[in-house]
């Protein structure tokens, strides 16, 4: 950040500002994202994503001004934040309801590799290349992802594949696929075409009224809350890091590895956690699990079973935030204690968020990737605004109250989550008999 301001003649706010569009961008394009995968498929969202995100980082390494910066990093985010919400998708593709912790967690892997070393990458390439190697590298990976989605990854989205019997369109398939396929002579696939039910496929913006329904709504606001009070404190990270340890790019990025390695111990762990508090559910409740049939919910209190193990993170985060904002508000802070509590906060944050992300697939398993855009559309425009507000907070408040008050924000909250535990079974009950009524009275015309 520092780096451009100087080399585009600039302020840091201005720079700043580029943070805040991108997350503005960063949840508004998965919405439109997010449907339209659930529509016409994955793939095609996917090598959509990668080229916008390819040109646009081209764009980027050779613009020269402040305005194309910002302009071109929006473009950035909306080829790169839909991706969020395809994951999400084809993990609901892939995934019955009593596996999703698992499948959660491993799809999630790679999103956290991104905060432990994107800013030591972005870091290197800075001190030794310039700013504008980020750029460069950044198409290039793109690029391989690309070339990688063309040739091996098929579709999933059971909207246009069924159970995985029916083959995509012609244009739709991998290369290696229509390779195979010439090789073969013709589809020699058991097809299931009714495993399709095109009567439900959603449309392009399906993501909003999601957003309308108060179980999504109440679970979505917390989380956007939660996740803003997180960006408020990591934001401000390399300003404090440079002003008090006069730290270069390097040692900056070397200090966000915490924040990323958290993540990537906790995943695997937290969705055996989210498995085994679903068998344990059923058990008690006396229902069979088959690993290979999607598990019906409507008597079942899904909500509970994510959330009660992100509540209990959620907390824990409560915890760790309070010591890190007095830690790294002192005159002199102890490096060493400000990365073990960066360390504690990623893996909670990350931890709580996982359970998020299956509940809101699991009851919205016919528009995943559009609920997934939900959320991502709720939490990146908190966080925005987070980012937006975080200086004058920290002036008016210091480092410490500031992190208190994130604190007692998340613990008060938390309610939200709760009132979904409690009453988000009567909310899905009450909503399938509005369905039922609804229908009755369409035959009943007819």
């Amino acid at each position: 950040m520092t780096t451009l301001a100087k080399d585009l003649n600039t302020s840091l706010t201005n720079i700043s500002l580029t943070i805040t569009t991108y997350m503005v961008f960063q949840g508004i394009s998965p919405t439109i994202v997010g449907g339209l995968s659930d529509r016409y498929g994955r793939r095609p969202a996917y090598l959509l994503c990668f080229v916008v995100y390819i040109a646009a980082n081209i764009g980027l390494a050779l613009q020269t001004n402040y305005a194309a910066l910002l302009v071109l990093r929006c473009v950035q985010s909306a080829g790169s934040s839909g991706t969020t919400a395809l994951s999400n998708g084809v993990v609901s593709d892939v995934a019955t309801r009593q596996q999703r912790g698992s499948y959660v967690g491993l799809a999630a892997l790679g999103s956290s590799l991104g905060p432990a070393l994107g800013p030591l990458i972005g870091g290197l390439l800075n001190h030794f290349l310039g700013w504008r190697a980020i750029f460069w590298f950044l198409a290039i990976y793109g690029g391989v992802m690309l070339f990688i989605y063309l040739i091996f990854i098929p579709e999933t989205c059971r909207n246009i594949v069924g159970n995985g019997s029916v083959p995509p369109q012609r244009w739709n398939r991998p290369l290696i696929a229509v390779f195979r396929q010439r090789r073969l002579g013709k589809d020699s696939a058991n097809l299931s075409r009714e495993t399709i039910v095109r009567k439900m496929r959603p449309g392009i913006l399906s993501s909003i009224p999601i957003l309308l329904e108060k179980e999504n709504l109440l679970m979505l606001f917390f989380g956007g809350i939660f996740y803003a009070g997180f960006y408020i404190i990591i934001t401000g990270l390399p300003a404090q890091l440079s002003l008090t340890y006069n730290y270069n790019s390097i040692q900056v990025g070397l200090c966000y590895i915490p924040i990323g390695a958290g993540p990537l111990l906790i995943r695997p762990f937290v969705g055996r956690i989210m498995d085994a508090n679903f068998r344990r559910h059923a058990q008690r409740l006396g229902v069979e699990i088959d690993q290979e049939v999607q598990h019906n919910i409507d008597d079942f209190p899904i909500e509970r079973v994510r959330l009660e193990i992100s509540l209990g993170f959620t907390y824990f985060a409560c915890i760790a935030i309070i010591p890190y904002g007095w830690v790294i508000g002192m005159e002199h802070p102890p490096l060493p204690a400000i990365l073990v509590l960066l360390f504690f906060m990623g893996l909670s944050v990350s931890a709580a968020f996982q359970p998020l992300s299956a509940v809101v697939i699991d009851l919205n398993t016919k528009s995943s990737a559009a609920a997934s855009a939900a959320n991502n559309l709720v939490r990146c425009l908190l966080g925005a605004g987070g980012v937006a507000i975080v200086n004058p907070l920290f002036n008016a408040l210091g480092r410490g109250w500031t992190a208190t008050l994130i604190a007692l924000i998340w613990g008060v909250m938390s309610l939200c989550w709760w009132a979904v535990i409690i009453w988000g079974p009567q909310w899905r009950a009450d909503k399938r008999n509005k369905k039922s009524k609804k229908l009755e009275r369409a035959l009943e015309n007819v």
